[in-house]
């Protein structure tokens, strides 16, 4: 079985504080660092700054910075981790794998929307779903933290997202 692997990791202790930009559908689209962070894996460049197109390279933190461009048709399992800073008013957690989240492409189409309320200690989130990806559709990883229908800035201290690309699917 061969598979194609990229692995990206954002730590505000490293990069400094990540800035909570809310799109239309109430979301921030998560982004990652370009330069080597410990911890990252891209040998098939799935999240390469100049992923996107003829337009000028990405710099990190733009919303490009969010996207992983994948290197091959196949079976794709998304992972990704986030760590919520404190803040008391938040009563919902939110979180999204997103089709073309900047419709760069074949345009948005979110799937596997997580909520959940808050835990007594820290905000500690993972996540995990399957899909086919495609060369040509970048994906993206989108959080929220709300009071009620209002998005929240709660600062994330540390952000995870993952492919990996079966690259050998069978068809009948």
């Amino acid at each position: 079985m061969a598979v194609a692997i990229t692995s990206l990791k954002y730590e505000s202790a490293r990069t400094g504080p990540q800035s909570l930009v809310y799109d239309d559908d109430g979301y921030h689209l998560v982004r990652f660092p370009y330069e080597d962070a410990e911890e990252s894996y891209d040998p098939w460049a799935m999240h390469d700054p100049a992923g996107g197109g003829p337009a000028a390279p990405s710099a990190y933190p733009d919303a490009r910075s969010g996207l992983i461009w994948p290197s091959h048709d196949g079976w794709g399992t998304l992972s990704a981790l986030v760590f919520w800073g404190a803040d008391a008013r938040a009563s919902e957690y939110r979180a999204r794998f997103v089709r073309d989240p900047l419709g760069l492409g074949t345009g948005y189409d979110s799937t596997a929307t997580t909520d959940i309320s808050p835990t007594g200690g820290g905000q500690f989130r993972s996540y995990t779903w399957q899909m086919f990806v495609h060369p040509g559709t970048p994906v993206g990883f989108k959080v929220s933290a709300r009071s009620g229908d209002t998005p929240l800035r709660v600062p994330i201290t540390l952000a995870e997202f993952k492919l990996a690309i079966q690259t050998d699917v069978l068809t009948p």
